[in-house]
């Protein structure tokens, strides 16, 4: 039987018509415009890419993007202080540094200078504390994407066994205690997990956030597991070896158009939500 398609880029159009309604009523309502603003320190033209996407996305739904581009010599302090002036500055409802930053430049220490209420890309400690004991706080952008997509398609969760290949801070930590606030149970795995293979084959449900395109083989996978590549590269592959699953695994994110349209989505909604919230 063929697997069941994740369509994260359907979820997310549909996602879009919902919340161009929302940003209309709250125009209405109170004459206030969501504002996302995106911070981009450098030229690395794969984040400029990733900066126009997520200005596109605004535009789409009626909301505004206030783009601030700083040149690749900045320091930590430079966007610190920039970080702050958006912080006070009323008419911002959401924050997003885009990653990564040039290697003088502390990204952990910017991240967490963006206060809670702006905090719409789920990148600060603060907010993944609150987010693992329960607490409100705005998801990290990608792992809160796969989750509203797993959630889009009735993916049952509950007393499943979740293997998360990947440990970064802004994907798989999270994506791992998402999960498990989910009563899953949760193994994660990384570069150094000895005995990968016989993880994976354990796997109700995979995640692969590696990094490394088709590194997870699809032999690993055993059939009816729901399979989600976080990855992308070039030539559209990702992490996981999908082709073959196509027949054997209950569901499948493709590559492109799963999980990427569902991170724009996720911290676009998540703006529309700190609007809302700053009446």
């Amino acid at each position: 039987m063929p697997a069941l398609i994740l369509d994260g880029k359907a979820l997310a159009k549909k996602t879009e018509q919902e919340l161009t309604a929302r940003v209309s009523a709250l125009k209405t309502s109170s004459g206030t415009t969501p504002v996302l603003a995106t911070i981009l320190v450098g030229d690395d033209p794969a984040s400029a890419t990733y900066v126009k996407m997520k200005g596109n996305a605004c535009e789409r739904i009626g909301m505004q993007s206030k783009k601030i581009e700083m040149p690749a010599t900045s320091s930590t302090q430079d966007v610190l202080d920039k970080i702050t002036d958006l912080n006070n500055d009323p008419s911002v409802h959401g924050i997003l540094l885009q990653h990564p930053v040039p290697p003088q430049v502390d990204e952990r220490a910017c991240f967490d200078s963006i206060v809670l209420s702006k905090d719409v890309d789920g990148v600060t400690c603060e907010g993944f504390g609150r987010m693992a004991m329960g607490e409100k706080a705005y998801g990290c952008a990608t792992p809160k994407g796969i989750m509203r997509l797993l959630e889009a398609y009735d993916i049952e969760l509950e007393g499943k066994h979740a293997v998360v290949v990947g440990r970064s801070a802004i994907l798989g930590k999270p994506m791992a205690q998402m999960l498990l606030n989910k009563n899953a149970t949760v193994t994660i795995c990384h570069s150094r997990t000895q005995n990968l293979e016989a993880h994976i084959k354990q796997a109700d449900i995979l995640v692969g956030a590696v990094g490394k395109p088709e590194f997870i083989k699809a032999s690993w996978i055993k059939d009816d597991a729901v399979v989600v590549d976080a990855g992308y590269h070039p030539g559209g592959i990702g992490d996981i070896e999908l082709a073959p699953l196509a027949e054997r695994a209950k569901a499948i994110t493709p590559v492109p158009g799963g999980v990427g349209p569902m991170t724009i989505n996720t911290l676009i909604y998540q703006t529309v939500e700190s609007g809302e919230s700053s009446l």
